[in-house]
């Protein structure tokens, strides 16, 4: 039997999650995700693959993933809306699957993803933090200047090997393309950054931030962040700001015809996990 690989569209609130990847005695947002695909299309055992693991408290409102499944099974229902439904009632209410549906030709969650698009926010008037997102947005208890802290991030972007803002892993590379990295005050006065790259090491955007927000609140001048990354090594002064403010907002892809090649590609560079 033919397997069919779906793409699928997810969504969800990383507060109560051990972060994406499955662990032993953890609510993590793989395994209630594969439990409820299992369910809903009766196969006793199915692999998902995502396409930027989030850590614990880390959000979602654009995570893409895939996953095989025999195409019999699948192509069962009247439509895809319809597995979608099915899906919705499947999972709990901080997970949900916005979209699913065949996968084009080629197609691979993480290998073929161009880039990733993340957002950082932060709140810096404390009296004023909204209670109600207290789950999603840092409150930082010294005003920040914005203007200095895109001064620091526009020495950020380019390709650069990374280092100093990632936690290593064997045998991986540390050498990214920083896309965007810029802030700005919302009218809500919610300090937002939103950061792209085509990968992210573990920990990169939550360690890029904290160098940021030392330059808005005056600890560390416009060029430290650049000096820290130029050093390649892990500088105590840098916080890992808390997970809670970052969320994953979009992922993109190239035209079908060549997502292929660009799923080659970046198994070249960066190998498995």
């Amino acid at each position: 039997m033919s397997d069919l690989r779906l793409r699928l569209d997810v969504a969800y609130d990383g507060t109560d999650f051990s972060g994406w990847a499955i662990q032993p005695e953890r609510r993590t947002v793989q395994g209630e995700l594969e439990t409820a695909l299992r369910r809903v299309l009766r196969l006793p055992a199915l692999a998902t693959t995502c396409a930027g693991r989030t850590d614990a408290g880390v959000h979602a409102r654009g995570q893409v993933c895939h996953v095989d499944v025999p195409a019999a099974i699948a192509e069962s229902f009247e439509s895809w809306p319809q597995l979608t439904e099915r899906l919705a009632r499947a999972l709990p209410p901080d997970l949900r699957v916005h979209r699913v549906g065949p996968a084009p030709d080629g197609f691979d969650a993480r290998f073929a993803a161009l880039w990733r698009r993340y957002a950082y926010r932060l709140c810096d008037d404390p009296a004023n933090a909204d209670p109600l997102r207290r789950h999603e947005v840092l409150t930082w208890r010294r005003p920040l200047d914005v203007d200095r802290m895109n001064d620091a991030a526009r020495q950020l972007v380019g390709e650069h090997d990374f280092a100093a803002y990632c936690r290593p892993r064997a045998g991986a590379t540390t050498v990214r393309t920083l896309r965007e990295l810029d802030w700005q005050r919302r009218a809500d006065g919610v300090v937002e950054a939103r950061v792209v790259a085509d990968a992210f090491c573990h920990n990169m955007v939550r360690a890029l931030v904290g160098a940021l927000v030392a330059v808005g609140e005056g600890r560390f001048d416009v060029g430290e962040p650049r000096r820290i990354l130029d050093a390649r090594t892990r500088d105590s002064r840098v916080l890992v700001v808390p997970p809670h403010g970052l969320s994953l907002e979009e992922v993109g892809y190239p035209d079908d015809a060549e997502l292929a090649e660009q799923a080659r590609r970046a198994r070249t560079v960066r190998g498995p996990l």
